[in-house]
Order: C-alpha cells, then structure tokens, then sequence
C-alpha cells in the first residue's frame, strides 16, 4: 500500500511539470506573432441610495363644540311697496296705509280702485280715479286694490 501511494503522489508531480512545460512553449510561439488587441469590459454597477426614512407624521385633532343661535326673523308680512300693475288684497297682500304713485308709466293714463270684494262688479266698487300726475289713495284692510298702467306705489303712511 505504500507503493501505491507513492505511485499516485508521483502521478501527480509529473502531471503538474507538464504542465509547466507546455506554458514556455507556448509563450515562445506567441512572441513570433503580434498580440490581438484583447477587448476590454467595464462593468458599471449603480449603487441604489437608500431613501432616509420619513419622519412620522403627528395628528392633532381638536375638538369644539360650537351652539349657533338662529338669528330672530320676523314673518314676511304684507308688502309695502308694489306694482303699479294688478289686483292686491289688502292686509293680506299689501299693507294697509297710505300710498303714492308718481303717475302714469305711459301716454295711457293711470287708473285706482277700491274695492269691497273682487267680483268685478260696479256695486262691489268703493271708489277710483284715473291719474294724468302723482296721486295718493289711503287703503283699509279687507279692500281689495286694483291697479293699472301705474308706476310702483309706496306706502308712505
């Protein structure tokens, strides 16, 4: 068994100086010849950054009760100015009062009436006018007022 050992051990020193042997060889037919340009590599490698972390975010929430107070409204009542143009229920639709108008809006005229109802018939008619300037008429709740080719009328009493 020991010559067996020293068999293998000398198998693989002469393996290693033929190997060695060969290199000069071929270092020497090299030498006659010209040397390729050997092609170079560059290898680039991109280094990612890390992110620095976020600082955290802080939440606050604040909390208030707040009692909104409705603002007092008085009801719409009846208007006290109007057009100079319609049929108005008085206490109901107009105020009751005195009003004025600054006359005609055309050549036409401009014509009033007080009435007790609104049938339209010439009994129910308490009285009425027909304008060519200003004029006033004073209106008592219940009446009925009709108006036509008028300017605005406004209560001034």
């Amino acid at each position: 068994m020991t010559y067996g050992a020293v068999a293998l051990v000398s198998l693989f020193v002469g393996v290693g100086i033929g190997a060695g042997s060969g290199s000069a060889d071929t270092v020497e037919k090299t030498a006659d010849t010209k040397a390729a340009p050997r092609p170079t590599v560059t290898v680039t490698e991109t280094a990612e950054a890390e992110a620095p972390e976020p600082a955290p975010t802080v939440t606050e929430t604040v909390t208030e009760t707040v009692t909104a107070e409705p603002k007092k409204t008085r009801k719409p009542g009846p208007a006290t100015t109007f057009s100079g143009e319609g049929e108005y229920l008085v206490g109901e639709d107009i105020k009751a009062g005195t009003y004025k108008t600054a006359g005609p809006e055309d050549e036409w005229g401009c014509y009033w009436e007080r009435a007790k109802d609104a049938s339209g018939e010439f009994d129910s008619i308490i009285t009425n006018n027909n304008l060519t300037g200003q004029g006033r008429v004073k209106l008592n709740s219940g009446e009925y007022f009709k108006t036509n080719g008028c300017q605005e009328w406004k209560r001034i009493g």
